[in-house]
């Protein structure tokens, strides 16, 4: 029987094969073959029977070690029994943990104190590698977070609330990812399916479908969030504390790019970038830092109507208090204003901005920080968002966590990762088939 070292070192060559394997299907831009999909289920399958015989054989070296170490018992706040060794803590009953998706913590708080006491024990290390595989394990001292820990971060970005879940937001195993996109209308007379009306036995006339190719790159984003020992101390403040601060701010930078992204670097390309957008003109003589109610209703009517019934607006805080006193200008023949009042077209409450409904024109309103202030392009948006395209790698959120960083500092450095891409499906604002104005999944306002 291969001993430890032996079973690492046939780990580290299925990890070499498994990502060469990969690499050769993204170099050569393909889907893998079912014989190379069996391969690297095998490769894996095999890694994971080696990293749970380390686990085995390690903790039972530790046990066998502890023998000749005098031992005292304690409990843990949950009331498992606890060894003390060296002056680390380690549960009994270690095969109840591989198969607890919290491995025996209470909280994420309860964890991250473990690590702290007992920066240099086998038993969560084991934990880590058992279940990972290696990844978020780093040789600094650093541990895996457990997976139902990772799950409530994730479900704070990708949830019902998240700008994110908006998107057209699809899980990918791919670093680019390339798809086909159709921006032919149906009014199109240039390229694409055509439809003809032909006399009886005429020969018909070909068309053929015009398709562009969408490419998103899915690149990393990272929370990296200190917390100091102190903090540490108080584990259920602690787990509140890092599971909420840890998603708020993943989620506030995704939503940031998908809205201001420059598409360079790394980053998404945002809306306000896109060369889709629509900027609507200000009115003649509007003032400054203002939003009228002639604004709104030029933006709304550059969004397409299959569309807009599906779309949101999306504002600065700012501007609630210009929303909540909209109002329409009645004007006389000669274009003299008259008196503000309600429209016969517009329905009462329509145009109106309904802060408890939060709706305008009928359409949701959300306010996130990510849009410019009053007066500035993009403190109003009108946004379709399933146009937008935000492809994330499968398997979410990665997490990891280490001492070691700011040691000195009495520090310890909590890590989310988030691979992401993101661009509207629209690669230029749409051609009306009668009149000027062009129309787009996304409206913004200019400076005003």
């Amino acid at each position: 029987m291969p001993d430890i070292a032996e079973m690492k070192a046939r780990q580290a060559e299925l990890a070499k094969l498994y990502k060469e394997l990969r690499a050769k299907g993204h170099d050569e831009n393909r889907d893998m073959t079912d014989e190379e999909n069996n391969l690297l289920e095998g490769y894996v399958e095999e890694m994971s029977k080696l990293s749970a015989q380390i686990a085995r054989d390690q903790r039972f070296a530790d046990m066998e070690a502890g023998l000749t170490q005098s031992q005292g018992r304690r409990a843990d706040p949950a009331g498992t029994p606890m060894q003390a060794r060296d002056g680390a803590r380690v549960s009994v009953g270690d095969s109840r943990r591989s198969k607890d998706p919290r491995w025996g913590f209470n909280n994420l708080g309860e964890f991250a104190l473990a690590v702290k006491e007992n920066p240099h024990h086998r038993d969560i290390r084991d934990a880590a590698l058992a279940t990972y595989g290696n990844e978020g394990v780093g040789t600094d001292g650093g541990f895996a977070v457990p997976p139902e820990y990772r799950e409530q971060i994730t479900s704070l970005v990708t949830g019902e609330d998240s700008f994110l879940s908006r998107c057209d937001a699809v899980p990918t195993s791919r670093s680019t990812v390339i798809v086909p996109t159709d921006e032919d209308t149906a009014w199109g007379t240039s390229g694409g399916v055509r439809v003809y009306r032909r006399a009886e036995a005429a020969t018909m006339t070909q068309s053929a479908i015009n398709l562009k190719e969408v490419s998103v790159r899915v690149e990393e984003l990272y929370a990296l969030v200190p917390v100091t020992d102190q903090l540490l101390e108080d584990a259920p403040m602690l787990g509140r504390f890092l599971t909420t601060k840890a998603g708020e701010k993943i989620d506030y930078r995704i939503t940031d790019e998908i809205i201001n992204g420059t598409g360079s670097q790394g980053q998404n390309l945002g809306i306000l970038n896109a060369p889709c957008l629509v900027t609507v003109s200000k009115e003649n003589s509007q003032a400054a830092n203002t939003v009228v109610a002639a604004n709104v209703l030029k933006m709304f009517s550059r969004m397409p109507d299959r569309v807009r019934r599906n779309a949101v607006w999306v504002i600065n805080q700012d501007i609630e208090a210009q929303l909540l006193s909209l109002s329409l200008e009645f004007k006389s023949s000669a274009g003299a204003g008259i008196a503000a009042g309600a429209s016969a077209i517009i329905p009462e409450g329509g145009l109106r901005y309904d802060q408890t409904n939060g709706t305008l024109q009928g359409r949701p309103i959300l306010s996130t920080e990510a849009c410019a202030t009053l007066g500035d392009k993009g403190d109003i948006i009108l946004a379709y968002l399933p146009g937008y395209f935000a492809p994330y790698k499968a398997g979410g959120i990665k997490e990891a966590m280490s001492m070691h960083l700011w040691f000195d500092q009495g520090i310890t450095a909590f890590r989310w990762s988030f691979r992401i891409g993101g661009q509207p499906w629209l690669s230029a604002p749409i051609a009306r088939a009668k009149g000027s104005n062009t129309l787009s999944h996304f409206v913004t306002l200019e400076d005003r």
